[in-house]
Parts: structure tokens; sequence; C-alpha cells
């Protein structure tokens, strides 16, 4: 299984969280999209551990099962699929969250993460 975490994900991941730590255990690839880096390190900035947290990121991307997915132009047509579907159903999402689940669904990967707004895409597979 190929696993895409979000940034509450990887959060609840570096806190213990037993059900995201067994389903990463579980993956044979992890994908890390370059918005959910992004997301990150703005939030370790506003934190007291920045350097600490940004080691272990650093740790963590090293794992060879460990990727980071940008965005590409294929990426984009993703991106406006599920824009235009979540406006009609007068459901909008983050717009970071939009370009998540775009990556998860160009990479095929199952969505790792906490967010339940995630659940208003039929198509992505989600967990927990």
């Amino acid at each position: 299984m190929t696993v895409l975490l979000d940034t509450s994900a990887y959060s609840g991941l570096m806190r213990g969280d037993f059900e995201i730590i067994e389903l990463v255990a579980q993956a044979v690839r992890i994908v890390i999209p370059s918005i959910v880096l992004g997301e990150l390190h703005s939030g370790f900035r506003r934190g007291n551990r920045t350097a600490e947290n940004e080691r272990q990121l650093q740790v963590f991307l090293l794992k060879p099962s460990v990727s980071v997915a940008d965005v590409t132009a294929e990426t984009a047509h993703y991106y406006a699929e599920i824009d235009v579907f979540l406006a009609s159903k007068g459901r909008p999402i983050p717009r970071n969250d939009i370009w998540i689940a775009a990556l998860a669904l160009e990479h095929g990967c199952t969505l790792i993460t906490l967010d339940a707004h995630f659940r208003e895409l039929p198509l992505l597979l989600i967990r927990p």
C-alpha cells in the first residue's frame, strides 16, 4: 500500500497515534506532499521547538520508503476537478487540502488524515 500523509497525519504520527503508526508501518511507500512540508515548516516556526521538529522531519524524510510529491501540471487537472466537484456540492474545503487530495489521486495513494472534510471526496481512499 502507498500512503500519502497530510499535516494532521504527520503530526499524529509524531505524537504517537497508534492507528497512524500502524498504517505507516504497513505502507510500502510513504508520500509527503510539498504542500504538507510547507504547512509543517510554518507550524514549526510558530512553536518553541523549531530545531527539534525540523531535525525530526529531516530524519523521517531520509527513510528509503518516504518521498516528496511536488505539484505538477497533472496535479493541477486533479485540483480543478476536485474544486469544481466540491463547489457543485456547496462543500468547500481548505485550498491546501484540495492540492493534497489532488496529489493523492494523481499518485494513487491512500490518504492518511485526521481531517473529516476529506470525506467529501468519494473517489479518495482515506484512512483512518
